[in-house]
């Protein structure tokens, strides 16, 4: 009786463990390669390295904000960390998201070379986001209502 329990306990056993490889290939994706895309950098700051210290900015941009406020936010954690143009361009392009990122990959290979011409590309490409700008006959809109103060009235003004 124990032999036929033994031999019946590694069938089993068997079985469970042809069923867990099964399993474990079901769940994993084929391995493949991630999709190419062409690089828009020039071949000298695709060779840059970023240092492992270096905190890459915590900014996202998604194509529907104003450029210069994503500039602007860059610009600023990239003076606290630091890095040099090439290093700039490689953080830039991770802060880019959505339709920005598409933006991003259809550039020339090879396109894109000191940071300054990507920010006047970056510009460019999403200056219809930009709020317009005040104009004088927008301050005709601007009228002291009664029981406001003249300071309450002179802020509103001012903003």
């Amino acid at each position: 009786m124990s032999e036929e329990l033994r031999r019946s306990n590694e069938e089993l056993c068997r079985d469970l463990q042809t069923r867990a490889n099964e399993r474990e290939g079901a769940d994993q994706e084929p391995v493949t390669s991630p999709k190419e895309f062409p690089m828009s950098f020039s071949q000298e700051i695709v060779d840059v390295a970023i240092p492992a210290t270096l905190v890459g900015p915590k900014v996202t941009f998604t194509g529907t904000e104003g450029p210069e406020a994503h500039l602007t936010a860059f610009h600023t954690q990239m003076m606290l960390v630091g890095g040099s143009g090439a290093v700039r361009c490689k953080l830039f392009m991770s802060t880019l998201a959505g339709t920005a990122m598409d933006w991003f990959i259809s550039l020339p290979d090879g396109h894109v070379t000191p940071f300054p011409q990507l920010t006047k590309l970056f510009r460019a490409q999403y200056i219809a986001n930009r709020a317009p700008p005040f104009v004088s006959y927008d301050l005709f809109d601007v009228r002291q209502y009664q029981g406001e103060s003249l300071k309450e009235f002179l802020h509103c003004f001012g903003a």
